[in-house]
């Protein structure tokens, strides 16, 4: 859909608004994954032309504030307990049918038809939210000795994944070498979740006719599969979370034969205070609840890197905890959340747990081959997990040397778990070092600038004396000794990846 400013969708509008009243309810039906979902626009416009009520949509709850309507044309604010805390909506109605426009990045529109002309019942006042004390530790599940490697779906397919596709990309692992690689996990994101049964019992939706069956394909092929789910009562898609179901829907994943959760907080807001001791005790019994149901799971938290989750990650159960906000396909996205957001966690790091800077982005076409490896480079050096979230079934050569260079995997998942750090910075240009289990370091000679340059890496910075032999890892050559630094030339948003023996 064209990109267009809400203020500018209202202009428009206002050019044909006519006398109208809008008091009444309005819905809109969708059909996704096979499953009808309903939106409510509840209005209650007064005299002034004012404008109450609220907007309901499987994801959120928005209670309507400052809201105007001129004839047929209105606008209006949207408060939410969870997630953004106002959006601004903007619409005209056309006899019974109403057109509402949802501001972002992009403006969407969804088609409303009457179905109620009385003034809508207010909502109630929301629940109030649920404090809760910081919990014991959780025991460590002995997994994840070396950050995760694997797929996920969301960065490539959002919602449009399915069982075929999470199948077809299991087969590609195995045929392009990925797997052999090391990336063994298969992880399905949002969008699997289907209802509950009577017994409380979560299923999979249509898209996902047989878990346990796609899980043993997965398990056939030397593979791993994960799934995704909420603390709170929905996922960030708007389907089923886990909240008041976490020990039932870890034993069900554990009868499918689940290998890793990816477990974001979303919606865990509108039911859970805002403070550290609550979010933790709420990841606490997800954390509790894997290890209780008798199948071990790799278990990834995902709250952005909210109150300090390095501090308690671990003690919650979890292998890794998002440091960021989601990651887009974007130089300007990637270069942030690696280089200006890692630094300082580092001492959260090591085997079993491990920061996570969002999953990589190589192969997705937004960026290029170069600032690809600058990527892949980085999330190397600070001991990352590397879950792939391209197209694997038709990934180019290009992209999967970068996405299976052995020589760079190697120092991702490093023994030692010692996650890099950045030795030295002049203007766009950085050196990151990390130490190694033989005593050696990996470095990274990056140019985060718009031309060419020569980077150095001086000895003194990384912490090394005297002459050392250097390993190109990206052109897989040997560089001979250098004493006292390393010079390389770099390209423009690009990288020199070495090892420096001991």
């Amino acid at each position: 859909m064209r990109q267009f400013s809400i203020g500018i969708a209202i202009a428009a509008l206002c050019a044909v608004a006519g006398a109208q009243s809008l008091t009444g309810r309005w819905t809109a039906k969708v059909v996704t994954d096979g499953e009808a979902r309903e939106m409510v626009l509840a209005l209650d416009v007064d005299a002034s032309g004012h404008i109450g009520g609220y907007y309901q949509t499987p994801q959120s709850e928005d209670r309507i504030v400052d809201g105007r309507v001129n004839g047929s044309v209105f606008w209006f604010t949207g408060e939410r307990d969870a997630g953004p805390p106002q959006r601004i909506y903007g619409g005209e109605a056309q006899g019974e049918k109403l057109k509402l426009f949802v501001a972002g990045s992009r403006v969407q529109q969804v088609e409303f038809a009457r179905v109620s002309s009385d003034r809508p019942k207010p909502l109630p006042p929301p629940p109030p939210k649920v404090a809760l004390a910081a919990p014991p530790p959780v025991p460590y599940n002995g997994l994840a000795q070396t950050p995760p490697m694997g797929w996920n779906s969301w960065n490539k397919f959002q919602r449009k994944v399915d069982d075929q596709v999470v199948r077809q990309i299991a087969d590609a692992m195995v045929k392009n070498g990925m797997r052999d690689a090391g990336y063994v996990y298969v992880n399905i994101d949002d969008t699997w979740e289907g209802t509950r049964d009577a017994a409380g019992v979560l299923q999979p939706n249509t898209k996902f006719p047989d878990m346990k069956a796609l899980a043993d394909y997965v398990h056939s092929k030397g593979l791993k599969l994960g799934i995704y789910s909420s603390p709170g009562p929905r996922t960030c898609a708007g389907y089923a979370g886990s909240y008041q179901h976490e020990a039932q829907d870890a034993k069900t994943w554990a009868a499918w034969g689940i290998d890793y959760l990816k477990y974001d907080w979303c919606s865990a807001p509108s039911v859970y205070a805002p403070d550290q001791a609550t979010m933790q005790a709420a990841y606490a019994r997800m954390g509790a609840a894997l290890q209780a149901s008798g199948r071990p799971m790799v278990y990834s938290l995902c709250q952005y890197g909210m109150l300090d989750v390095g501090e308690w990650g671990a003690k919650v159960g979890g292998n890794l905890w998002r440091t960021t906000g989601d990651i887009s396909d974007r130089w300007e996205s990637m270069q942030n959340l690696g280089f200006n957001l890692q630094p300082g966690r580092e001492k959260y790091a090591g085997p079993g747990h491990w920061n996570d800077p969002d999953m990589l982005e190589v192969g997705n076409g937004g960026m290029s081959d170069a600032e690809y490896r600058t990527h892949m480079s980085l999330w190397a050096l600070l001991a990352a997990p590397l879950l792939a979230g391209n197209d694997l079934r038709e990934v180019t050569p290009g992209i999967l040397e970068i996405l299976t260079n052995k020589e760079v995997i190697a120092v991702d998942q490093d023994a030692l778990g010692r996650q890099g750090v950045r030795v030295s910075r002049q203007g766009d240009l950085e050196v990151w070092a990390r130490q190694l289990a033989d005593g050696g370091y990996a470095v990274g000679l990056f140019n985060r600038g718009t031309a060419a340059a020569k980077v150095t890496a001086q000895w003194s910075d990384i912490g090394i004396t005297g002459a050392h032999a250097v390993r190109d890892l990206w052109a897989h050559a040997d560089r001979g000794a250098a004493a006292g630094a390393y010079a390389a030339d770099v390209p423009a948003h690009g990288v020199a990846m070495v090892k420096i023996a001991k």
